[in-house]
């Protein structure tokens, strides 16, 4: 067998069992309940707020808003995962009401993102994640900034969740900037009026419902607090992991692990990051549904290990801290940003770990 064929086999192996033990099977009736649930929140939330009326008390309202809105984009994910129905049809039109009509956000935009970060995780030229004008991520991302460019990128770790408050704005924004491109095709111009139109009518309503200082204080408040959970959720799961220099080739198995971290914790643990915390069996696993990431882990981790195969897990805090030091000092690091064994391997043969498509898989 040859390298290549060895480097895939190890993927497909896994996938092997892990289908043989009926784990990627669909689990509608645990969405349904949860769809249930969180709407019924939802929609508990907003007849408190019709009650309440004119009441600076609105604004804890704004915080409960917000964490059902986290849940409802949870669900979303999940959903552009084809992770709750066996149509994919259903799956689609599902993340597309959750996203344009309860979150105001085009799911089109961020599947293709998203699509491209499952494909090439922290790859540097591939990964838009890694990619953001505001944070940099590799010490060459660094060097071409300005002066003040670089006195940012020396305090973005203590910078990164203040940031976050804005991130919710940032989402409805890039949305809306997709939808509305040049040469937007019929569905994103559909989308763009159904994200619009509910971006229009729930601010409408919250100036019609209380006066304009209470109004843009709820607004401010439940938009920032969506960008700090939501944000907090995804930050753990690759920040502070090997960043894959541009055109190097990994095989599917190590390419979604190396670059994951997971995050350990109960059941509160899974409510609150949406199953995120599982990142890297959901990298692995993209279609696999949420509840089933927790009992697939103990499988791939050991799989992990007797591959001899860095299998990242640490706590929720530690986390942070990793992420917080990796992002103040991105300029002081090394040239080479992926340190690992499988690295140094592939510098001294010259070779590439399971060729350029090898197991390759997205979230489509």
């Amino acid at each position: 067998m040859s390298a290549q064929q060895q480097y895939v086999s190890l993927y497909t192996d896994l996938l092997q069992t892990v289908r043989d033990r009926g784990l990627l099977r669909r689990r509608q009736g645990y969405y349904v309940t949860r769809m249930s649930i969180v709407l019924g929140a939802l929609l508990a939330v907003v007849a408190c707020m019709v009650l309440l009326g004119n009441s600076w008390h609105q604004l804890w309202l704004a915080g409960a808003l917000a964490l059902v809105l986290v849940q409802v984009a949870f669900l979303s994910h999940d959903s552009a995962h084809r992770q709750i129905f066996h149509s994919n049809a259903r799956n689609d039109w599902t993340a597309r009401i959750l996203a344009g009509c309860i979150l105001g956000m085009s799911v089109s935009w961020w599947r293709s993102k998203h699509n491209k970060h499952h494909a090439a995780p922290n790859q540097a030229d591939r990964d838009p994640d890694v990619q953001l004008k505001v944070l940099a991520f590799t010490p060459d991302a660094v060097v071409e900034r300005g002066p003040v460019g670089r006195w940012f990128a020396a305090r973005q770790g203590w910078l990164f969740f203040p940031l976050l408050t804005l991130e919710g704005v940032g989402l409805h924004a890039s949305s809306l900037t997709h939808l509305l491109r040049r040469g937007a095709s019929r569905a994103d111009r559909i989308d763009a009026a159904v994200v619009a139109s509910r971006i229009a009518v729930y601010v409408a309503a919250l100036y019609f419902l209380l006066p304009p200082g209470k109004a843009t204080a709820f607004l401010g408040l439940q938009l920032a607090v969506f960008g700090v959970f939501l944000g907090a959720a995804f930050a753990p799961n690759h920040k502070g992991m090997p960043i894959v220099p541009a055109g190097m080739k990994l095989d599917f198995l190590r390419r979604q692990v190396l670059t994951s971290r997971n995050i350990r914790g109960g059941l509160l643990t899974d409510f609150a990051m949406g199953g995120l915390n599982y990142q890297i069996e959901h990298h692995l696993f993209p279609s696999m549904p949420r509840p089933t990431l927790r009992r697939v882990r103990p499988i791939v981790r050991e799989y992990c290990e007797q591959h001899g195969i860095a299998y990242a897990e640490v706590g929720l805090f530690t986390s942070y801290r990793v992420v917080v030091d990796y992002l103040n000092n991105v300029g002081l690091r090394a040239r080479d940003p992926f340190d690992c064994p499988l690295a140094a391997e592939l510098r001294s043969t010259g070779g590439s770990a399971g060729g350029p498509s090898a197991g390759r898989r997205d979230l489509a």
